[in-house]
């Protein structure tokens, strides 16, 4: 695991960095992302990962991420690198059993630490001690030094580090704005949207290769203990496919855990990938996933798009299983308003979008059904995250909710969840692992739709 003391530290870049160096000598190499972030793991996929997938132990449970974790890495093979989130010891739970600490004792993985290394001489020691005895325990197989200002700091604290803490330092990277990631106001941008970022992740590759001791550092790979490895999940074909779900798939609606796309394959559902700056119209489908992503990056583009918005619209309100996560929420809506101007959207649902300066909500949430529902049961207990800048101007009182949140915000501080037909759109984002009966009810919505012309409206 690559991880660090806080945040801003440098872990992605040299995540990044080594991720392209060893798949470009013919390593293969599996990632993970600690967390429900979205953008890290479409970087990793860029820098050569295999594939990447999120390990959360608050939303999925530590027996869940041990699974998913054994079963992924021992599907692709080779070596298996994790990108922890915030610091090393940062967590939900006052026991860290969340935290990347934990996830990283949960699967026996060394951590290779990267230490922002501005402002502190042989004081790097007291803060490595300190992360090194702090529970839950992890073994630091090595610190990478990031930010160095020269030559004199880089002695000091590496003398000290591997004096006072017995870690070995394997690197040492100068300060250089050129490897400074592009950001936005929720953080990175994706990776789709960064002009340069091949050439981006070569120049931290080559920074990394040339300031570090890869030797030392594919030999941590091989200190991890043997894991047993949980049995995979076979996936149905196409031709037994139960339905055909529609899912938008395009620079402003990209956010979709793997898991839920297999996950809904596994339930039986044939997955027609939908490009919502080019349809005209819908295709033919029975049901309709509307991701999160960016879409105000896009009003311009999407609201263009006058046909398919009317199409999404109609279909929704003839019944059409939908699901709509966040930037799907705000698409289904009457407009949009950001930066003074006002954008009309499909129009599904009657909410009027406001952006505003500081997040409405941010982080993980915990929700409770509080009505039955096509989607969920009276008092069903869910865990997931949220992460945005807009909320609606008001939610009519004719709109039924689904979920009664004790921690989040979602719609408006107390619930989430609109259920309209057979829609449900909300600001919490899902992670398959953590609702395991998710998937299984969303296709057979939309296959009863398919076989009677109509489903069962909430």
């Amino acid at each position: 695991m690559v991880s660090a003391a806080s945040k801003s530290s440098g872990k992605t870049v040299v995540t990044l960095g080594l991720l392209r160096y060893f798949s470009s000598r013919g390593e293969r190499v599996t990632s993970f992302k600690k967390g429900p972030d979205y953008i890290d793991p479409m970087w990793h996929r860029r820098a050569g990962a295999a594939d990447c997938r999120n390990l959360d132990p608050w939303m999925m449970g530590r027996d869940v991420c041990r699974a998913a974790f054994s079963r992924t890495a021992a599907r692709h093979g080779g070596i298996a690198l994790l990108e922890g989130n915030h610091g090393l010891h940062d967590g939900m739970d006052l026991d860290g059993e969340d935290s990347s600490a934990g996830l990283a004792s949960l699967l026996d993985a060394p951590v290779l630490l990267v230490l922002d290394s501005r402002k502190m001489n042989r004081g790097a020691a007291a803060l490595v001690l300190g992360l090194q005895v702090m529970v839950p325990r992890v073994r630091i197989g090595g610190v990478i030094l990031n930010q160095v200002a020269g030559r004199r700091q880089e002695s000091k604290q590496k003398l000290a580090i591997e004096r006072f803490c017995n870690v070995p330092v394997l690197g040492s990277l100068p300060k250089d704005e050129a490897l400074r990631m592009p950001e936005r106001h929720l953080g990175l941008i994706t990776v789709d949207e960064a002009p340069d970022a091949g050439e981006f992740i070569r120049r931290v590759s080559d920074m990394v290769e040339h300031h570090c001791d890869m030797a030392a550092i594919r030999e941590l790979f091989q200190s991890a203990p043997p894991m047993e490895i949980a049995p995979d999940e076979a996936t149905p074909s196409v031709d037994a496919a139960r339905a055909r779900i529609g899912v938008f798939r395009d620079p402003a609606f990209c956010f979709y855990y793997p898991d839920n796309l297999e996950a809904l394959r596994a339930s039986g559902a044939e997955l027609v990938f939908i490009d919502s700056f080019t349809a005209g119209a819908l295709p033919d489908i029975d049901g309709l996933y509307l991701g999160g992503g960016f879409p105000e990056s896009f009003f311009g583009e999407l609201s263009a798009q006058t046909t398919l918005l009317r199409d999404v619209r109609e279909r929704i309100d003839g019944g059409l299983p939908a699901w709509a996560e966040c930037g799907g929420l705000i698409y289904l809506s009457a407009s949009a308003s950001r930066d003074g101007r006002r954008w009309p959207l499909a129009g599904a649902l009657p909410l009027d979008i406001r952006y505003q300066r500081r997040p409405a909500g941010c982080g993980y949430v915990s929700l409770e059904s509080r009505i039955d529902s096509p989607w969920f049961g009276r008092g069903e207990r869910l865990r997931g995250h949220e992460f945005h800048y807009s909320r609606p101007a008001a939610v009519p009182s004719r709109l039924s909710s689904q979920f009664e949140l004790s921690r989040g915000f979602g719609l408006d501080g107390r619930s989430d969840g609109i259920l309209h037909r057979n829609l449900f759109a909300s600001y919490s984002h899902l992670h398959a692992a953590a609702t395991p009966w998710w998937a299984g009810r969303f296709v057979s919505l939309a296959a009863s739709f398919r076989d009677s012309g109509s489903a069962a409206v909430a």
